[in-house]
């Protein structure tokens, strides 16, 4: 009971959203809501405007963590994207953490507009105050995909950030949406994401497949007629030209709620086994089967 009316008085607002390779990782919300909050396939924060937590909320929940929690070795921030906080702001917070938790790293969401607006320098030392582990939602390398879906940033943009990270010696883990491009582009979209990616140096590659939701912009303009999703097998295709492209030393993870079969593995010493079980994948589950496992995803 003691525990259920501690964690009752945690400061969380709206839906709470973490990768899945963050499970191990204790929640502190740093932030509610998101900076940019125009990406036209995104309905996670419906109605919630960005606010930064004051100090004083911080403080209570790290108090509670730490009660239950005095060794955790990992944080993980809230918020679409906590990363947008200043340098200072981030430096007082991480300092915060380790008064109450001395040995925890801190992982966090971040665009790709947050790194921009950091030195290389302010980037190390944020390393050192224990940062290290960005989650960025990079979701396509393709140019004429991120400006239809609004994303607020070019491939570019995407390299010269990731790179001041690796500059610095973070961590960071990106993420690339199949069916993003929409009917017919999946294979531009691969490619141009494949070749962007392949300059990079993420430490995991997450792949989730485009999963629509009343309260997108995107939702409604499939409902208008203006965007044509693209058929599952098209996806898969595409996912295999996105792989078979990719020419990093990674961890590719494939496998949330929206992606029908889990595929996972390092490249590119599992490349040929993944192709070969999306392969299998095509050739063995049929569009209507795999469009009614995606209708029936309730959320992400």
């Amino acid at each position: 009971m003691r525990i259920r009316m501690d964690i009752e008085k945690m400061h969380f607002t709206g839906p709470i959203w973490r990768p899945p390779y963050e499970a191990g990782s204790v929640l502190l919300q740093a932030t509610v809501g998101c900076t940019h909050h125009r990406c036209k396939f995104c309905s996670l924060y419906p109605g919630i405007e960005f606010r930064v937590s004051p100090m004083s909320e911080i403080v209570s929940d790290l108090e509670i963590i730490r009660h239950y929690q005095p060794r955790a070795r990992r944080v993980f921030l809230t918020g679409a994207n906590p990363f947008a906080l200043s340098f200072d702001r981030l430096k007082e917070l991480a300092m915060t953490v380790h008064d109450y938790l001395p040995r925890c790293r801190i992982g966090t969401f971040s665009r790709i507009s947050d790194i921009k607006n950091k030195t290389v320098e302010q980037l190390k030392e944020l390393r050192s105050y224990g940062f290290n582990g960005l989650s960025i939602g990079t979701e396509t390398g393709d140019d004429m995909t991120l400006a239809e879906m609004n994303k607020g940033n070019t491939a570019q943009d995407t390299f010269e950030q990731c790179r001041k990270l690796e500059e610095a010696g973070i961590e960071y883990y990106i993420v690339y949406l199949t069916g993003l491009a929409g009917k017919g582009n999946g294979r531009r979209n691969a490619l141009a994401s494949a070749k962007l990616f392949s300059r990079l140096k993420p430490y995991i590659i997450s792949v989730v497949s485009l999963t629509l939701f009343p309260g997108s912009e995107l939702y409604g303009d499939v409902a208008n007629g203006n965007y044509t999703v693209s058929p599952e097998h098209e996806r898969l295709e595409e996912l295999m030209t996105f792989i078979g492209n990719l020419e990093n030393r990674t961890t590719l993870l494939a496998d949330t709620v929206s992606n029908p079969v889990p595929i996972n593995g390092f490249l590119p010493e599992d490349k040929n086994r993944i192709l070969a079980e999306l392969r299998k994948m095509r050739e063995n589950i049929g569009e209507a089967e795999l469009q009614t496992y995606r209708r029936n995803i309730r959320s992400l």
